[in-house]
């Protein structure tokens, strides 16, 4: 089997066996808003078990069932990334999609790949993060006031989805966004896709963003209001190898950043 069946007890698995499965941008659309009237469970279990996407669902099962030579004797999850974390979270951080052999592998966001080993090395250093690893889904890790999410669910090839995927995609964000919203104060994107995808999701769910665009930067801030509620949006250089290898970003930069989301996010529960 390709990936993991829902509700056969991988950690972590918000998912049964009942859970409805979107195939179509139309049922993600559907099930997404009857979802957020449940609560945010019911939009991780279905966010776990989309379908809609057919290239990505080929690529993520097929990658599952290939494997890297290194984790040939692993079982992949393969299938799509729900958001992981605090479920009234101060400081939410919005990535672009799951790594193939990382999350697409382990079951949970930023999770056993380079890209999580910069990222929660340096939330637990500003204190944002229990442990400074993340291997597994039951390695005891856990975030503090703080939660992850992906703005497109599955690992797409090349790491780059198609703007139609993004779009399918979309109500899921826009879903878990509309149960935190109350929580939120920061939000840190990590590269273009997901400051990006952060303007579009405050706007869907009835936010004003600032015109023109707020620009992309390590550092750059803009602030997002949403009636009499303003969210403060940080940006950083995505902890991706070709921008830690090549010094594009370092550790005290990261730091900086997430540094600046716990000061702005405190106090946290």
């Amino acid at each position: 089997m390709s990936n993991v069946a829902p509700g056969t007890g991988w950690p972590g698995d918000p998912a049964t066996s009942e859970t409805p499965v979107a195939g179509t941008a139309a049922q993600v659309r559907r099930l997404a808003r009857t979802a957020a009237a449940e609560g945010l469970d019911e939009v991780d279990a279905r966010v776990s078990v989309c379908r809609a996407c057919p290239r990505l669902v080929r690529w993520r099962e097929d990658v599952a069932r290939e494997k890297r030579a290194a984790f040939r004797d692993e079982t992949y999850w393969g299938r799509p990334i729900p958001g992981w974390g605090s479920p009234t979270p101060q400081i939410l951080i919005v990535g672009l999609a799951p790594a193939a052999h990382g999350a697409n592998r382990t079951g949970r966001v930023f999770t056993g790949d380079r890209s999580g080993d910069w990222l929660f090395a340096s939330l637990h250093r500003v204190g944002l993060a229990r442990l400074p690893t993340s291997v597994r889904a039951d390695d005891g890790q856990e975030l503090i006031g703080t939660r992850m999410v992906a703005t497109v669910r599955c690992a797409p090839p090349q790491n780059k989805p198609t703007v139609t995927e993004r779009d399918t995609c979309a109500p899921w964000i826009e879903a878990e966004l509309g149960l935190l919203v109350e929580h939120v104060r920061v939000v840190v994107a990590l590269g273009g896709y997901g400051w990006d995808a952060t303007l579009r999701s405050y706007a869907a769910i009835g936010w004003d963003v600032v015109r023109p665009k707020p620009r992309f930067g390590h550092g750059a801030e803009a602030r997002l209001v949403g009636g009499d509620r303003e969210v403060v949006l940080l940006g950083s250089y995505h902890p991706s190898q070709q921008n830690t290898f090549t010094g594009r970003l370092t550790e005290p930069m990261l730091d900086e950043v997430l540094g600046r989301a716990a000061a702005l996010g405190a106090p946290l529960r």
